[in-house]
């Protein structure tokens, strides 16, 4: 299909510009996501062209929409097409940047025009339409805000044409006709005053991206050909991240390596803002784990795990109870993160059960640890979240009824929340007043479940310290979860804007 005349590149719009304002002619920018066209934005657009001569549409491209791994529904040509349809429209291009900052230096028009939504800037979660009324004066044009009907795409898109199944859709009816937005959203917010600890062992993500050729032509082994690699923080330095999105004051107790300890490599991609507190293992490097990746589909071949993770060691234990001590009464909230490579033994474990003022606690099943890293090593946490395996591993229990089991570890930690998280089926949220919730999957696309359980354990012990209702925690911890999973391992930290864009977009 041959593409509308009127859809440009940036320089190509910019060029075509030139000879409008040789003529004296005003020019006129809107620019949005604009995911589905509907009778507000072809009213906005018609009032924005009655501001000048020339009207200029740019849209968001699809890496930037942040309403959520759902979103945009549809891609950045379609958008551009479905808008040059429009006979009051000269010109639209796609953006290159997250906001039409830069878009709006290079086109230099007369007027900026935004919808009625843009009124009170302070309600623009991602302070864009601030940095664009500053770009706008700086080339000497203006904000204009058009009138008119006001319709939202999300909610029609939710209402019309939701891309969830129908019981996910009806779900998020009924939460969100019981909790706005706002409701969910302010404990995102005030989790910024929180001074958050971190505990857990380091690890080094590293991927080995290949693509198999076949069998060995002399021995009964794969073979495949090296593409390229990647290597992330994870383990609690990815938890570290997470929470220093949210939080302000954030520290982290962890080991590292004197062998290959990859120390530099760890001050880069952990928040600066994060006090790090290293500890060393002298006899060991810090923990990688390397994993071989078939680029397509993305399909993992083989682990291997570079360590030493020994019983605990007794000079290794002193040193991290002493720090433990020195530490725990600076904070509100300790969120332990229990790998089960020898870091947390008994005497560190029982500081941080007797110490913390709140203690959230996620204990994890590995091909190092299977059986043996089972949540009752604490014998109390303010929350738990973890697996259902993992949660059914500590009561050796693969057919017995969940909420039973719940109960049980509940009692038995003194635990007042739990949420067990179940993959596409959602989350299993538990507390002592309320009961059980459960709460559907929010993910459509799955790239990679690595990291996603840490992401949904640091946001929501935010959430938790701050006494959110339960169900509110585990709508929270689920689009977390579908953003995690939306992306390759720990490649980048849950983002503060996006999540709240993704959670009112749910909710609409």
């Amino acid at each position: 299909m041959q593409r509308n005349y009127k859809i440009k590149e940036i320089e190509e719009v910019v060029e075509a510009l030139a000879s409008v304002r040789a003529e004296n002619k005003k020019i006129v920018h809107c620019h949005g996501v604009f995911d589905l066209l509907h009778i507000g934005h072809i009213r906005h657009f018609e009032q924005a062209k009655g501001l000048g001569d020339v009207l200029v549409v740019t849209v968001t491209p699809d890496k930037y929409v942040n309403k959520g791994p759902h979103r945009p529904v549809f891609n950045e040509d379609l958008r551009a097409e479905a808008i040059a349809a429009l006979e009051c429209v000269d010109y639209v291009g796609v953006n290159r940047w997250p906001t039409a900052v830069e878009t709006i230096q290079l086109l230099r028009p007369d007027f900026y025009a935004k919808g009625p939504d843009y009124r009170e800037a302070e309600k623009d979660r991602t302070g864009g339409i601030t940095l664009e009324e500053a770009a706008i004066k700086s080339v000497g044009g203006r904000l204009a805000i058009t009138d008119g009907i006001t319709f939202s795409s999300s909610n029609i898109i939710n209402r019309e044409m939701s891309v969830f199944p129908k019981e996910v859709s009806d779900y998020l009816a009924d939460f969100s006709a019981r909790h706005s937005a706002d409701d969910v959203l302010r404990y995102l917010e005030r989790a910024q005053s929180l001074k958050v600890l971190v505990v857990g062992e380091a690890i080094i993500d590293e991927y080995q991206y290949c693509e198999t050729i076949g069998k060995s032509g002399k021995e009964p082994v794969l073979v495949a050909r090296y593409i390229n690699n990647e290597k992330f923080a994870g383990g609690i330095l990815a938890v570290a991240n997470h929470v220093a999105a949210f939080s302000d004051q954030v520290g982290m107790v962890t080991f590292l390596g004197v062998s290959d300890s990859q120390e530099d490599f760890i001050r880069e991609k952990v928040n600066v803002k994060i006090d790090k507190m290293f500890l060393y293992k002298d006899d060991a490097p810090t923990i990688v784990k390397r994993r071989f990746v078939e680029v397509y589909p993305f399909q993992k071949l083989f682990e291997l795990y570079v360590m030493n993770d020994g019983e605990d060691n007794a000079y290794h234990s002193q040193a991290l109870s002493n720090k433990l001590r020195e530490v725990l009464p600076k904070y509100d909230v300790v969120i332990v993160t229990d790998y089960g490579h020898g870091m947390l033994g008994p005497e560190a474990i029982d500081v941080l059960c007797s110490q913390a003022r709140f203690l959230a606690v996620n204990t994890q099943i590995n091909a190092s640890n299977h059986g043996f890293n089972t949540v009752s090593k604490y014998h109390r946490a303010d929350y738990i979240c973890i697996s259902e395996n993992e949660i059914r591993l500590e009561t050796r229990s693969r057919r017995r009824d969940l909420r039973d089991i719940v109960v049980e570890v509940a009692e038995k930690l003194s635990c007042g929340q739990i949420v067990i998280t179940r993959g596409q089926q959602g989350c299993l949220c538990y507390d002592e007043e309320g009961g059980f919730f459960d709460v559907p999957a929010f993910a459509v696309r799955v790239v990679d479940r690595i990291g996603a359980g840490d992401a949904v354990l640091s946001v929501t012990a935010l959430c938790v310290a701050q006494k959110a209702p339960t169900e509110i925690v585990g709508f929270i911890g689920n689009a977390v979860g579908a953003q995690t999973v939306a992306t390759v391992g720990n490649r980048t930290a849950i983002e503060p804007v996006a999540l709240s864009k993704h959670i009112e977009s749910l909710l609409k």
